[in-house]
């Protein structure tokens, strides 16, 4: 992903927390030459080695699975708060812009089965249920209607070979100016546009420590 230096988020765990907060995610691989997707939860995971992994599954009937493998790379996905801005809240001439925030992560893919599925699918309902009102887990749900299920899906693992993050957030902005995108995003009223406010503002705090 093109990302200009000024950009780029060298904070790994605030990186990492970002795709635990945001962990809808779009799994992309190739098939037969071309580029496939899928929307799908993951969980933000360390393997046995101490590696940080992504744990997810789709349908058995998505035939995005058959082409998985081990040797070549996949793209995930992780977006976060963005919105247009506006050139006529700058005090001077200039070009409307978008700002967001994305992450890229590659990585090595491999099927999971057994108990490592089994496990896999604990940690990902356990984290999805945390704010439920009455929260379920594998261990209380009927164990034929869970096998039946786990017949009809394929679960994955994917060890993390880089993570790219793209924070545009207004940083080549002076404090007039970014106070004033901030302060026109909020009044918006959108969630979203309050949410990037938000967070440019938490980024310009940690550059003015």
């Amino acid at each position: 992903m093109y990302t200009p230096k000024i950009f780029q988020n060298e904070n790994t765990e605030e990186v990492l927390q970002f795709i635990k907060q945001n962990s809808f995610g779009i799994l992309l691989n190739q098939s037969k030459g071309r580029v496939i997707g899928s929307h799908i939860p993951l969980y933000l995971d360390k393997n046995k080695a101490g590696n940080v992994v992504l744990h997810g599954h789709i349908s058995l009937a998505n035939t995005q699975w058959k082409a998985f493998n081990d040797t070549e790379e996949v793209l995930v996905i992780f977006n976060g708060p963005h919105a247009y801005v506006s050139s006529s809240w700058y005090d001077h001439a200039n070009v409307p812009t978008w700002n967001y925030i994305a992450v890229h992560v590659y990585g090595k893919l491999k099927i999971l089965e057994g108990r490592e599925l089994y496990d896999s699918l604990s940690k990902l309902v356990d984290k999805y249920e945390a704010n439920s009102e009455k929260p379920v887990s594998m261990a209380s749900m009927d164990e034929e209607m869970l096998a039946q299920n786990l017949k009809g899906i394929v679960g994955f693992e994917i060890e993390i070979t880089e993570i790219q993050p793209t924070y545009k957030l207004s940083q080549n902005r002076d404090a007039k100016n970014h106070e004033s995108i901030v302060s026109a995003l909020e009044n918006t009223k959108q969630a979203e546009s309050i949410a990037l406010a938000n967070a440019m503002k938490t980024q310009r705090n940690h550059e003015s420590h």
